[in-house]
């Protein structure tokens, strides 16, 4: 029973063994390709066959959004690329790489006369650039209390930058445990939020972004001000406000009672039209 056992892995082996050996095999030195913007690198590619054939080589990108291109097909690279890359066998050199770059690419070697004909690879290549000056939106005035958030974001870096905020010229702790309660920074989303602005947390705000590829980058400070609420204000406007509705009112009364919103006549042209009833029916009775 040992035996067969043994027999029977022995020859599932062997058959495994015969089927990678009859089988294109494609390789690559470097399956994710890390590169700086502007530089340049090589997605290798090295395939092994049963036998000495005619091969179809071809390279295919997917990009981030997931649309799918040529890069190396019948035997010619893709037209936008003619002046900036080259094949050298298999492999492809890039040069002058820009963020549009940035996708997997995939190498395909079809190798009809193998038993198993067909294989690919796919290699992750990203062009790592460095992040832009982010846009904050930072509010000038804030009333004490309220709630409040500062946002900060950039667009270009590659990987996405991390974010810290400062105020007046120090750094606020991502940590707000052992400073202050009242307010939380995100540093994956650029986000500061106050629960409740206090007249404290006045001052000017900057935030900067990095993600280790070249310099961190900055947006303008921007003084925010936080006033406690104003009541005399308030109150003087609610005052002001009911004193013209009292007005508005007192004119519209006035208003209806001299006629201007009737549909009728006035009182001096009703007076004139008595006055022509009366005086039709003297002459009607004269002249009878």
């Amino acid at each position: 029973m040992r035996l067969a056992a043994w027999l029977l892995f022995l020859g599932h082996f062997a058959s495994l063994s015969f089927w990678e050996v009859s089988a294109v095999i494609v390789e690559s030195e470097n399956y994710d390709v890390k590169e700086l913007e502007f530089g340049e690198t090589i997605l290798t590619c090295k395939y092994r066959l049963e036998k000495e054939q005619d091969v179809r080589l071809e390279w295919k990108k997917v990009s981030p959004n997931g649309d799918v291109s040529f890069v190396f097909f019948n035997n010619a690279l893709a037209v936008d690329l003619q002046k900036r890359a080259e094949m050298m066998g298999p492999s492809i050199r890039f040069r002058n790489l820009s963020r549009g770059d940035s996708g997997q690419y995939r190498c395909e070697v079809s190798a009809p006369q193998d038993k198993k004909n067909f294989q690919e690879i796919i290699i992750n290549l990203a062009v790592l650039v460095a992040p832009s000056v982010p846009e904050c939106d930072i509010p000038s005035s804030a009333m004490s209390g309220s709630a409040v958030e500062l946002k900060c974001r950039e667009k270009e870096g590659n990987p996405a930058s991390e974010y810290k905020w400062y105020k007046n010229g120090l750094i606020l702790e991502l940590s707000v445990k052992a400073i202050n309660a009242t307010y939380k920074v995100d540093k994956t989303t650029g986000t500061l939020h106050f629960n409740t602005v206090t007249k404290e947390d006045s001052g000017e705000y900057y935030c900067e972004a990095n993600n280790k590829i070249g310099k961190p980058q900055r947006c303008p400070a921007k003084k925010m001000q936080v006033d406690d609420l104003n009541l005399a204000g308030i109150i003087s406007a609610v005052v002001i406000v009911c004193l013209v509705i009292v007005l508005c009112g007192c004119g519209i009364c006035y208003a209806q009672r001299r006629g201007y919103f009737s549909g009728g006549k006035s009182k001096k042209e009703h007076n004139s039209a008595s006055q022509a009833e009366s005086d039709f029916k003297h002459t009607k009775s004269f002249v009878i």
